[in-house]
């Protein structure tokens, strides 16, 4: 694939994301796939380097927290050889009210016209507070 077909299926991913079509978006993942999600696992209960199954199963329990799935905006997109830098921004309602407002910053590698790792970048704080915080009693 050249640069720029790397760089519409990257922007593919999130509307896919955006439409709930989890199987789509693994259509787009090489068999052996990885995702990273940065920081300390003990801090960030989702933190950790994912196959594309453990990926697809954490997907499919948040969008089973999600009130609407969760809108996935790209703001911007490069792209060079095999790898596509996108800042995105995300926003979706938590069936317990909370709202996950979230920024992105990812990095797409590809091979054989596939996405074969992600390393996603964003506001852990956010995240823990939203997804996994209890509530105050």
């Amino acid at each position: 694939m050249s640069t720029e077909q790397n760089r519409q299926l990257a922007i593919e991913l999130f509307a896919r994301f955006t439409a709930s079509d989890i199987a789509g978006v693994m259509a787009t993942m090489t068999e052996d796939a990885t995702w990273l999600i940065p920081g300390k696992p003990d801090a960030s209960l989702a933190a950790g380097l994912y196959t594309k199954e453990k990926i697809s199963g954490l997907f499919h329990t948040m969008l089973g927290r999600l009130k609407g799935g969760l809108k996935m905006t790209v703001k911007s997109a490069i792209a060079e050889g095999d790898k596509v830098a996108l800042e995105v921004e995300s926003r979706g309602e938590l069936t317990n009210g909370r709202i996950y407002d979230q920024r992105y910053h990812f990095l797409i590698e590809f091979r054989g016209g596939r996405i074969c790792a992600v390393r996603e970048y964003l506001d852990t704080q956010h995240a823990h507070a939203v997804w996994f915080q209890r509530s105050a009693a």
